[in-house]
């Protein structure tokens, strides 16, 4: 098969949506000699910036000069995004040789981020990577990331999401995200709600492992000189992350206490390591800003925790006048996201993802109206974007997000790259 039609297959696999149980990736797994067994594996779950602090992980890790493989999802703009080496993407002639030797015992039924996840362990394995940064997917306990035993778990911000599938109160969904946390291995986790962090707490007690939570064990603060961390025996002063964005404290700090750990249990890593990789980070569609003129900011924010924080870092960053390009799909809290965003905004243009579950610029412009703002109903990302550039002045700023999405079809106009809209 060729790449086109090999990812039209595996993004077929859609139709299995997404089923609770770890019976088919351990089974497609063990038909590949268990690659998940061969590499250090991190996991990372969370509700908001899991992304950001796996990225800044990994290239503290890379810095360090240990192999390391990270391995996320969504993708915004092309699958091998997904799976990548010390930064480097995986090629498209690689995607086809695994996918085609991942389906071939794979059980029938597996789903698509079964399949990708088994992909990029097997990738990780053959490719002598050491530590392997794995981005959980949703929720946690079922995961099919979770099949690897993991050195080390994290827990970034835990917040009402995917609620249909994880349980409608924080401590539901908390449950089903402490399922990465191993018996006897540490746990780091950033700054979470009470009842999330009860959650935790209690289940590093009946697992007996050691938990470092931010505020407690480790903190981040800004000063003028730039980023300062706090934490287990190390002090750094004056970073300045790659990611950018006053919210990215609490993600590279949490990804800094992860690295002393992994520093205790014999990977080796300084200081200076985390101060190369903390600043060589990059993680796109997070508060990325395009020169312009006019300027255009990309932000997922797809859900009411990270339209907040997305709404505090505005602050930061001086416009005329700032035009909403927002989209969101149609599982997710729009009202929640709109009443944290509106205000700051101009003028709103509402847009509709390019995924089935996408909510219609139309309904997206009557939560606006019901939210006391005018929007004008643009419907694609590409007329959106066209109408906003035809809007706006050189010293304005257009902000994309409501969804990662709607970041990426964005992400791609913008630098004329071929879109791959399935996200699964």
């Amino acid at each position: 098969m060729t790449y086109q039609e090999m990812m039209s297959h595996i993004y077929g696999l859609a139709r299995f949506g997404m089923k609770p149980g770890l019976q088919r990736i351990r089974a497609t797994l063990c038909a590949l000699s268990d690659p998940q067994d061969a590499v250090q594996t991190v996991h990372v779950a969370g509700t908001n910036g899991k992304g950001s602090t796996a990225a800044f992980l990994a290239s503290i890790l890379t810095a360090g000069g240990h192999k390391t493989g990270l391995f996320t999802s969504p993708h915004l703009v092309a699958f091998t995004e997904r799976i990548r080496i010390d930064g480097t993407e995986i090629s498209e002639t690689e995607v086809v040789s695994l996918a085609d030797r991942v389906l071939s015992v794979a059980p029938e039924g597996t789903t698509f981020f079964e399949i990708v996840t088994a992909m990029a362990y097997l990738f990780f394995a053959e490719q002598g990577v050491r530590a392997a940064v794995m981005e959980v997917g949703m929720g946690g306990r079922f995961d099919a990331t979770n099949v690897a035993s993991g050195i080390l778990s994290i827990i970034t911000p835990i917040a009402l999401d995917h609620s249909q599938y994880l349980g409608d109160t924080i401590s539901m969904i908390a449950r089903e995200k402490a399922g990465v946390i191993k018996a006897g291995r540490p746990v780091v986790s950033s700054s979470q709600s009470p009842d999330a962090r009860e959650v935790i707490r209690k289940h590093c007690i009946e697992l007996k492992s050691p938990l470092y939570m931010q505020g407690n064990d480790f903190s981040a603060t800004w000063e003028n000189s730039g980023f300062v961390y706090s934490g287990l025996q190390w002090k750094l002063h004056a970073l300045q992350p790659g990611i950018p964005g006053r919210y990215q404290a609490m993600n590279l700090a949490t990804a800094i206490c992860a690295a002393e750990l992994l520093e205790q249990q014999g990977m080796s890593l300084t200081p200076d390591c985390v101060r190369t990789g903390a600043e060589q980070a990059s993680w796109p569609g997070r508060m990325e800003l395009f020169a312009g003129p006019p300027r255009v900011l990309l932000d997922g924010a797809h859900n009411p925790a990270g339209a907040q924080a997305l709404s505090e870092a505005l602050a930061d960053i001086p416009r005329r006048a700032l035009i909403l390009v927002a989209g969101v799909v149609g599982d997710k809290d729009a009202n929640g996201i709109l009443e944290r965003l509106l205000p700051s905004a101009d003028s709103v243009i509402t847009v509709c993802p390019s995924v089935p579950r996408g909510l219609t610029s139309h309904d997206l412009a009557d939560h606006c109206r019901s939210l006391g703002h005018q929007a004008i109903e643009a419907g694609s990302v590409a007329s959106g974007l066209e109408t906003a550039f035809n809007k706006a002045q050189p010293d304005d700023l257009i902000l994309v997000c409501g969804s990662l999405f709607v970041v990426g079809e964005a992400r791609a106009i913008i630098l004329s790259q071929t879109f791959e809209p399935f996200r699964g």
